[in-house]
């Protein structure tokens, strides 16, 4: 006779029987009453062989759940397969894939691949990953996360304007995931569902000032600067060699050749083919001399203040400005490029291809051939001098030049 929801709730152990007491269901399924609790169990038989599959506890699973288990193991032998092999594969599936979390992978991931990284961006994508990525994803196993999940830790990026930052850590996450496939963690990269799905950062556009008699002021003001000497001499040097900012912070020692007065930025910092040359005006070299002596020891020029094993923090020129009074809607760190390039041209007459060469610009030749960016360097290292001679004058307040004004 078939088992009822109201018998299995109030049957109770008997006394008479020390190992419990089994009452069947149909199909093999039997309720096994004792002291310790209510245990729903399936006799079958397998490869000749009788065995019994442990299907749950009750009240956690009902009659009606354990019917459904008894029918899904009977599918399972008809099928020829063994359910209680089965069974414990499938646990030590589960076991194998709560120890596979994606920050174990992920951490994985980052040791083995540090060798192709330089020690600054494996701190990068370090941080990146403990601070953004490991809150949302880093417990959850490698192979319950979906695209959904990973999209939704880019969305909290993206709803605080940090588009650019968002895409690299959704890039990140699919580099773990990859490797996560190749050592047979993972299925496959889910990510790789998330094209089209970001959203893109508006083009940023830096605060520059371009009018001379706007850009003298400033300049005074750099230099009348009492901050730590670093910083000093880092706020400094920016309008002389107008670099991209995190291109001066991490600039390196080893990249300097003050006797040739010649900064050589690898090709490789910057994710081009050849290496940038910058030619150091006297007073650019002036700047590194004096701190030399400083910071010559260690790896960086301008290195962290708190230890030396790392560049100075990617916003202590924009500080420094806004300290002298210069916030974001007025000059930017990266603005001082399109300083020099408007004012070098329309102004001083440089020559357009010298003044892009120095930008780290892509310059083609009349057949359309990129140049190499040893280009015109003796131009360049004249054109570099010119320019410094006459920021000396615009803090001197001589030569002022007023842009010329637009026809309306």
């Amino acid at each position: 006779m078939a088992l009822t929801d109201t018998f299995v709730r109030t049957v109770k152990p008997d006394p008479a029987k020390p190992a419990g007491s089994k009452h069947s269901d149909a199909y093999g399924l039997y309720l096994h009453v004792t002291k310790a609790g209510k245990y729903w169990r399936m006799a079958y038989r397998f490869a000749g062989k009788q065995k019994t599959l442990a299907l749950g506890v009750y009240p956690d699973v009902t009659l009606a759940q354990a019917r459904k288990r008894r029918d899904d193991a009977k599918a399972q032998i008809a099928d020829g397969i063994d359910p209680s092999t089965s069974k414990r594969a499938e646990k030590l599936a589960q076991k194998s894939a709560a120890g596979n979390t994606f920050q174990k992978v992920a951490d994985d991931w980052l040791k083995a691949t540090a060798a192709d990284r330089k020690a600054i961006t494996q701190q990068k994508v370090s941080n990146w990953l403990e601070k953004d990525i490991f809150p949302s994803l880093g417990r959850l196993p490698i192979t319950t996360i979906g695209p959904r999940e990973v999209l939704a830790m880019a969305r909290k990026m993206e709803e605080r304007g940090a588009y650019d930052s968002a895409k690299r850590l959704v890039q990140i996450c699919g580099q773990v995931f990859r490797y996560a496939v190749a050592e047979g963690s993972a299925e496959r990269d889910v990510t790789a569902d998330l094209k089209g799905a970001m959203q893109k950062a508006e083009k940023r556009h830096y605060a520059a000032i371009t009018d001379p008699a706007l850009l003298a002021p400033l300049l005074r003001a750099m230099e009348g600067h009492n901050g730590h000497i670093y910083c000093r001499a880092a706020l400094r040097l920016t309008p002389l060699v107008f670099v991209r900012p995190g291109e001066l912070r991490t600039a390196e020692w080893a990249e300097m050749d003050l006797d040739k007065a010649e900064w050589r930025i690898p090709g490789s910092k910057m994710k081009m083919a050849n290496d940038h040359i910058v030619p150091l005006s006297s007073q650019a070299l002036a700047i590194l001399q004096e701190l030399q002596p400083i910071t010559g020891h260690g790896q960086y020029v301008f290195p962290s203040i708190r230890t030396g094993e790392r560049p100075m923090s990617e916003n202590t020129v924009s500080a420094a400005l806004r300290a002298l009074g210069y916030d974001s809607t007025m000059q930017t760190a990266h603005g001082f490029r399109a300083t020099a390039r408007t004012i070098m041209d329309e102004v001083l007459g440089e020559r357009v291809d010298l003044i892009e060469h120095q930008l780290a610009h892509a310059v083609k030749d009349a057949n359309g051939r990129a140049y190499n960016r040893t280009a015109h360097l003796p131009a360049r290292r004249e054109m570099m001098q010119r320019w410094s001679d006459y920021l000396d004058k615009l803090k001197r307040g001589a030569e002022v030049i007023q842009l010329p004004t637009k026809a309306a």
